[in-house]
């Protein structure tokens, strides 16, 4: 009786190549789930952003703070509106988010427009959401990403 004891080497190294072609071929897949995890970073971010003008004006049509100023009390804090809104301020949109240190929020100059950035991004400044304050009573807050340096 011959008992094999073991593996011949012919075995061992076409198991090595096989590994080779499916790491190849697995590798370019996994590279690319960073720019999608961004995106679902940045989407899920404007949702959060929406959310939180929504649930803001609801309150501001409670407590009647509908006018060009205005201040409403959330759980994260005290909220500053615009037209029954969140400013576009730190104490605004950004005290309603309560964002974690992954995103970079810049108040735009004239401060009725706020952007959040993304902050591991490509290109932080092409990976945004843009929320700019309601402008009258009529015109809501309105929130839109840029996602090409994401």
């Amino acid at each position: 009786m011959n008992r094999q004891q073991g593996f011949t080497l012919i075995e061992l190294v076409m198991v090595i190549v096989i590994l080779g072609i499916l790491a190849a071929t697995a590798l370019p897949k996994f590279a690319n789930m960073q720019v999608d995890a961004r995106l679902s970073t940045l989407n899920a971010t404007l949702g959060a952003v929406n959310s939180a003008a929504a649930v803001a004006h609801a309150q501001a049509l409670l407590n009647n703070q509908l006018g060009a100023t205005g201040s409403i009390t959330m759980e994260t804090g005290a909220v500053s509106l615009v037209y029954g809104y969140p400013a576009a301020t730190a104490v605004g949109i950004q005290a309603a988010l309560n964002l974690s240190s992954d995103f970079t929020v810049t108040p735009v100059s004239g401060g009725a427009t706020l952007t959040i950035d993304v902050a591991h991004a490509t290109t932080p400044a092409t990976c945004r959401i843009t929320y700019t304050a309601a402008t009258s009573a009529t015109v809501p807050a309105t929130s839109a990403t840029i996602t090409s340096g994401c």
